[in-house]
């Protein structure tokens, strides 16, 4: 069977969960049976392209689309010749511009199109929240959607998106990619000071909706009881410098570093000794999913999405939403007890081995775009379906 011919479209915003995300499904499709290109916007000379730089040669070419500004519709003229100079059956957008961009492609083309929503911001300003709310109401003409969660298909429901187009799709990790990388790590030395640093650790945008004003309070707090304790943040955002600046206002501050956006996110990872999310709103979060794929132990507030996680006590911590002292004292129980420490990071593993890998989440893309485009797939089983 000749094999299924995808663009993938993104407009890159860093290298975050759903850049991250484009290159696992590359990483995991069967290239015999699935080829997927990536076309990314170039926005800015300062633009970060990771995701089109990392992304696997041997998965599809990669495409640069200059783009003017924040949005450009002659985007849409660019994504029409590749799709029809690439032979592309499918288009699958993420993001409220991609979906908005790839949407007037796909129909001028005449292929069909998918959207993979990844998350939706909260408080934004007036310009953004009309380019979202644009984008949110491209969906309901989508050939089909497929949120990475339960709380994500609500909100379908809420964008009326028909039921009848909406495909759950669970997230999932590259867990091949992150075991390889693990196992050409170098053997963790032991610190100067004997071991006693210890490194509480958050990866993702350094946005509003992260909560990480939160995060800083909650790890003053646990400095004071530990002064061993340090906290090191990966990521970029908007919001980088006032969270900068409240840090330098805190009893540890010095023990706080901010290190931006790195390329060695998994080693940096296996070096947490706690990962901390205090976000207000998420997917499936995929720094957390990667967190307890490398071994790590992790606390977060409970909200939706991340409750399809983490099983309090079991797999993880939990706080409610802006209790900052019960998150202190869930970070302090796992900190304090190597036991209950190693049995999360256990069944957090064989959580994300059994639920959320991206070789399951591949086979169910697979599977939809053959639906879509009408053909018969003879292996694997069928997509979820939300209806």
């Amino acid at each position: 069977m000749k094999p299924i011919r995808v663009l993938q479209f993104i407009t890159p915003a860093g290298f975050y969960g759903a850049e991250r995300w484009v290159i696992a499904l590359a990483n995991n499709a069967q290239h015999d049976r699935m080829i997927c290109e990536l076309a990314v916007t170039k926005e800015s000379e300062t633009q970060d392209l990771s995701v089109a730089e990392q992304y696997p040669v041997d998965a599809g070419k990669v495409h640069y689309l200059p783009m003017r500004g924040r949005f450009d519709l002659r985007v849409v003229s660019q994504l029409v010749e590749i799709i029809r100079e690439r032979e592309i059956d499918v288009i699958h957008s993420h993001g409220y511009k991609s979906d908005i961009l790839g949407w007037l492609a796909a129909r001028r083309a005449g292929i069909p199109c998918v959207s993979t929503p990844h998350g939706f911001s909260g408080a934004v300003g007036f310009k953004l929240g009309m380019f979202i709310r644009a984008g949110t109401y491209m969906l309901r003409h989508f050939d089909a959607v497929a949120p990475l969660s339960e709380e994500l298909v609500e909100d379908m429901r809420r964008f009326n998106v028909p039921t009848k187009k909406t495909r759950f799709i669970r997230n999932g990790v590259d867990l091949f990619d992150i075991d390889k990388e693990l196992a050409s790590l170098p053997k963790a030395s032991i610190s100067d000071d004997g071991g006693n640093t210890r490194t509480i650790g958050f990866i993702g945008q350094l946005i509003p909706r992260k909560g990480l004003v939160d995060l800083l309070k909650a790890f003053d707090l646990l400095h004071r009881d530990d002064p061993g304790l340090r906290l090191e943040l990966l990521g970029e955002g908007r919001q980088r410098k006032e969270l900068e600046h409240i840090a330098n206002d805190l009893q540890s501050g010095q023990a706080i570093r901010f290190l931006g956006f790195c390329n060695d996110r998994i080693e940096r990872l296996a070096g947490f000794d706690l990962f901390v999310m205090t976000s207000s709103l998420e997917g499936i979060p995929r720094c957390l999913m990667e967190a307890m794929a490398v071994g790590v132990p992790v606390v977060a507030y409970d909200i939706p999405g991340v409750d399809q996680l983490i099983d309090n006590g079991n797999t993880g911590m939990l706080a409610p939403h802006g209790d900052i002292q019960t998150l202190v004292s869930q970070c302090q129980k796992v900190l304090d007890n190597t036991a209950l420490s190693n049995q999360l990071t256990a069944a957090g593993r064989q959580k994300i081995e059994a639920q959320y890998s991206a070789s399951r989440m591949a086979i169910e893309y697979e599977q939809l775009f053959h639906r879509i485009l009408n053909r018969d797939l003879a292996a694997g089983s069928e997509s979820q379906r939300i209806g």
